[in-house]
């Protein structure tokens, strides 16, 4: 029997609709209750077909719904609810699934414009030119084995619309580079306008510091490389936010001016803002989007990047796209039939294969793949095996033996960046390590373990646990703040400032390179950080994680979690879980409602 508790709002929009709607059953307001709260958990729609007929526990009452052609009925005559493009509050499809009318906007709206992108080929190419560049910038091909970021680099300057999917290491970042370049050669002389954006000033951050590098290297003229961006801003910033309003200053009446947009951690983006974003692009605009189509979707609504990629499927490409790909380079692509060249998306997603920081005899990606193909007991297996190397398994201690297990790892770790003798020092020494937990209550969510490491920290001498303002306290930013350039996920560590009579300030790494310091006082909502849960940690990387998980299994915890966690590590991976409770979360996908993938794909 499925639970599900309502909030106030689920209450309230209920018994607004049932008074419009006027003469309707009983359990009328039920349904549409259930509407609104599984949008608050995540889903685009309700999924009648998984309800009706079944019993369900609601506010700790248990009901049974009516079969499902009783509330399609009802629902279909209901003044209230309308048919797909009909302006009613709520819309019902044909499959069984109920939106609130602005959830099937965004979904329609998104779907429209993927596919419009889809089916756009650039006719204008130089194709000789196209295929010099690409044998200068994937120089490296194995006879036999597809050069996957190649494939990814052709299919982005062919096609309007193209997704780079690839876990951590799989050289995402150094495959854009190339394809700006690319891009920028069929422009020639012509002005080429360029937006590169992520979820999170963050992500942002850490995108703009990539293409630096990765540019320095290519192999193409310094002029190129100079007209190659590198500034990254946040989604938000990009569309314009205005103060007080949930509306853009950039939308469909007010079009971006850009020719290509990029996005990096596109699993990190929600519904609402990913359809808002494609709305503002303008008709023959380029929209790449790069991400890990296998780690955890978006805190909102939504699973987007999921639901574009398939559900994890990977058609073979169209004839035309390989025949196009032979010309160019030689490479044979894998072809399908008929239905592979009707699929609009065939040749838009290019799933990159190798792994440059995993390879095949890392322990850590070996476990990846484990969790990440449902295989609970082989991750297990790996992790309990001691010739492992770079990752371990502890059973997780009882709540009232956790601090003792942790302090030898906490003061080993801590230790050095609190040690720092500048705040530059610090924050980058910070990074080396992370601990990385599921919930955000309890003795092994955020807030009971970041009390933990603080004890642990101030019984050591390491810090003055009773000052706030603590010299080497880390803290993360939880709302955007767009006067200070400050956004939710942002981390800096407090150090005193020599320019302040050595007063403590907040360090926060420079959107433009360097550090730069916020007085205490200024500082937005915010929280310690020695300890995040997963989802906070996605698009970071950190040279050790320790992964702790709840004692009892929930349905939060997912295959998803597990994989997105264990990949922010570089070099060591630790978990501490109860046996069980891990190999429940790797048999369980996050399963997100929504009609975007059949839409997509069919």
């Amino acid at each position: 029997m499925t639970t599900y508790e309502l909030t106030a709002t689920d209450r309230h929009f209920a018994a607004f609709i049932t008074r419009e709607a006027g003469d309707v059953p009983s359990w009328f307001g039920v349904i549409v209750s259930l509407a609104s709260n599984s949008v608050g958990n995540g889903n685009i729609c309700l999924n009648l077909a998984a309800l009706a007929g079944k019993d369900i526990l609601l506010d700790g009452t248990e009901l049974r719904l009516p079969h499902l052609e009783t509330v399609q009925a009802a629902l279909a005559a209901s003044s209230v609810v309308g048919t797909p493009g009909e302006f009613k509050p709520l819309v019902l499809d044909g499959d069984g699934r109920l939106y609130l009318y602005r959830y099937w906007q965004y979904e329609a709206d998104l779907e429209r414009i993927i596919q419009e992108k889809a089916r756009a080929e650039v006719i204008t190419l130089d194709e000789a030119l196209l295929g010099t560049g690409v044998l200068r910038y994937f120089p490296d091909s194995t006879e036999g084995v597809t050069n996957w970021q190649k494939i990814a680099a052709l299919a982005a300057v062919r096609k309007k619309f193209c997704v780079i999917s690839g876990g951590p290491g799989t050289g995402k970042t150094s495959t854009v580079v190339k394809i700006l370049a690319l891009l920028l050669e069929q422009a020639g002389d012509n002005n080429l306008r360029i937006a590169l954006a992520a979820p999170t000033g963050k992500a942002a951050a850490r995108l703009k510091e990539s293409i630096r590098f990765m540019k320095s290297s290519l192999n193409c003229s310094v002029l190129l490389k100079a007209r190659i961006p590198e500034d990254v801003t946040t989604i938000h910033r990009l569309l314009g936010v205005r103060a007080g309003s949930v509306r853009f200053r950039h939308s469909g009446d007010n079009l971006l001016p850009h020719d290509v947009v990029i996005i990096d951690e596109a699993s990190m983006v929600a519904l609402p803002l990913m359809a808002k974003l494609v709305v503002a692009l303008k008709r023959d605009a380029r929209f790449i989007l790069l991400g890990d189509r296998d780690q955890l979707a978006s805190v909102e609504a939504g699973a987007v990047l999921g639901d574009i990629c398939g559900g994890g499927r990977q058609e073979p490409f169209s004839g035309k796209f390989a025949e196009f790909v032979a010309r160019l380079t030689g490479d044979i692509l894998p072809v399908g039939g008929a239905t592979t060249d009707e699929c609009v998306l065939a040749d838009s997603l290019v799933v990159l294969k190798k792994n440059y920081r995993f390879n095949t005899d890392s322990s850590i990606g070996a476990v990846a793949r484990a969790v990440n193909g449902g295989e609970g007991k082989r991750a297990l297996e790996l992790l309990r095996n001691e010739q492992s190397v770079g990752i371990s398994w502890l059973d997780i201690p009882k709540p009232d033996k956790l601090k003792k297990a942790l302090a030898a790892t906490i003061i080993a770790e801590y230790g050095p960046y609190l040690a720092a003798g500048t705040a530059a020092e610090a924050l980058k020494l910070f990074d080396n390590f992370r601990i990385l937990t599921a919930l955000r209550q309890g003795p092994r969510g955020v807030a009971g373990l970041n009390v933990l490491v603080e004890e642990i920290l101030a019984e050591k001498g390491l810090i003055d646990q009773y000052n706030r303002w603590y010299s080497g306290r880390p803290v993360m930013v939880t709302v955007n703040d767009y006067h200070l350039k400050l956004f939710n996920g942002d981390i800096g560590i407090v150090f005193p400032d020599p320019e302040y009579e050595g007063n403590p300030r907040v360090w926060f790494p420079s959107p433009e390179g360097g550090i730069r310091s916020v007085s205490p006082v200024r500082l937005p909502s915010h929280e310690t950080v020695y300890a995040m849960t997963v989802h906070k940690s996605q698009g970071s990387e950190f040279g050790r994680v320790l992964m702790i998980l709840p004692e009892r299994d929930s349905e939060a915890l997912a295959r998803e979690l597990i994989y997105t966690g264990m990949t922010r590590a570089k070099n060591e991976v630790d978990v501490w879980a109860d046996r069980d409770v891990f190999l429940g979360a790797v048999s369980r996908r996050i399963d997100r409602k929504s009609g975007l993938n059949d839409a997509l794909w069919g």
